[in-house]
């Protein structure tokens, strides 16, 4: 395997494993490694955009997310705690 494919495969993993985790909630990811979901889907469309393809940041999102931006978040984020 190439260096890309390598990094590919680590990329799909990751994505893999936060759309399993639907119980770490993004501020958390936030807070812990500096970078959240909605980053993740952010890079995705940049470097899209890097590579002339066109990519919403809504499919980009959803890329990410394993569905609907909006559907994730009424059916897994929680609200905020009061101290944020």
């Amino acid at each position: 395997m190439t260096k890309t494919e390598l990094e590919a495969a680590a990329f799909r993993r990751l994505v893999s494993h936060l759309q399993e985790r639907t119980d770490v909630q993004n501020i958390d990811l936030m807070n812990l490694a500096g970078f959240c979901r909605n980053c993740l889907s952010k890079w995705y469309a940049e470097a899209a955009v890097e590579s002339g393809v066109d990519l919403s940041k809504d499919d980009a999102r959803q890329r990410i997310y394993g569905m609907p931006y909006d559907h994730w978040k009424a059916q897994y984020q929680t609200p905020l705690p009061e101290d944020h």
